[in-house]
């Protein structure tokens, strides 16, 4: 089995050496307990009060209140983190270069601010653990890299900028994401899910499933060996779902460590989800399962919806998916058919 094979290069020695793991920028108040200084704050507006929290640069449900019976509850999920910068000159234009976090391979440029959210952002490969994860750089000034480029642990990839939707020079920072490609046919979900124009290719990041970047940081800086399987293991479950099991899904066979134990002859997997959508855990299932089902969710009493990005639905400890939970599991699994070939 996948997961077997793994440990065995486990075993051999292969897959422990420490990843050479550094911040991208000079901004290393992450590891001061100044988080004020670390991440960029957000402009907020709610119920008449002003403030700029920088809470809502970190990682997580930081974003968009809202008062849902009595309590306010942070509704929008942030993907990664903004990083404030350090240097600016007299005009206020930030000077930070942008450093690769780890050793890999540039995979994606993109130059154009309009085509997307992100702005100029670049994306890079690393080969951790006989497995691919990206990390992303968004909102960037200036590129100085390209695809195909080989990259070291800080070799520079552009510097930190303001471009992107709803950015000013005074919240100029870097968006840094950590994560994992959920499909190699993401092109064809696009196209067939009805998204529009994809400038991206697979690097679109609705392709790209992100972890808790800083957490890892923080928890690396306490355990150099520290993995990135192991660090997801440690990561909450919110909710489950079971899907009737078609053989080894591309997304196991690129991350074999991410089977559970279970029997290898399982006619279902039951998938173990983060509250954002990051997949943590396939555990092969000795029930069958005919059908797509949630199994299990963290209970409260608070709409699912505003804890999950509207990915399940329900309250206590109902659920179901929504369309955008099915849309998912199909990006997920690869369960969707190929685009129509464009027209001449």
């Amino acid at each position: 089995m996948l997961r077997q094979a793994f440990i065995s290069c486990v075993a051999a020695g292969a897959l422990h050496a420490a990843t050479d793991l550094r911040l991208p920028t000079e901004n290393e108040h992450l590891f001061s307990g100044e988080p004020d200084r670390f991440y960029m704050h957000v402009d907020r507006t709610f119920e008449g009060v002003v403030s700029k929290p920088w809470e809502g640069g970190a990682f997580g449900f930081v974003r968009t209140p809202m008062r849902i019976g009595g309590r306010v509850v942070l509704t929008k999920f942030h993907e990664g983190i903004d990083i404030a910068p350090i240097r600016r000159d007299k005009a206020g234009n930030p000077l930070d270069l942008v450093w690769s976090i780890s050793a890999g391979r540039v995979v994606h440029v993109s130059n154009t601010a309009s085509h997307s959210n992100y702005g100029k952002y670049v994306v890079v490969a690393h080969e951790w653990e006989g497995s691919e994860v990206l990390s992303l750089y968004a909102h960037l000034g200036e590129i100085t890299c390209r695809p195909g480029d080989r990259v070291d642990a800080g070799s520079v990839l552009g510097r930190l900028g303001y471009t992107g939707a709803g950015i000013n020079r005074a919240r100029a920072h870097l968006h840094l994401e950590l994560g994992m490609l959920l499909s190699r046919r993401y092109p064809d979900w696009h196209a067939t899910t009805g998204k529009g124009v994809n400038h991206h290719g697979l690097y679109n990041g609705m392709n790209i499933a992100g972890s808790d970047v800083a957490s890892f940081y923080l928890a690396r800086r306490e355990d150099p060996s520290l993995t990135f399987s192991r660090f997801l293991e440690t990561k909450p479950v919110h909710f489950k779902v079971a899907v009737p099991k078609k053989g080894v899904p591309d997304f196991v066979a690129r991350h074999p460590w991410i089977v559970r134990d279970g029997p290898a002859d399982a006619p279902s997997w039951e998938i173990s989800f983060s509250a954002n959508g990051l997949p943590l855990a396939f555990t092969p299932l000795s029930r069958e399962s005919a059908r797509t089902v949630v199994t299990s969710i963290r209970p409260a009493d608070i709409p699912q919806r505003h804890l999950t990005r509207n990915l399940v639905d329900g309250t206590g400890n109902e659920a179901t998916l929504t369309r955008s939970g099915l849309e998912l599991l199909s990006l997920l699994l690869d369960d969707f058919p190929q685009a129509a070939p464009a027209a001449d």
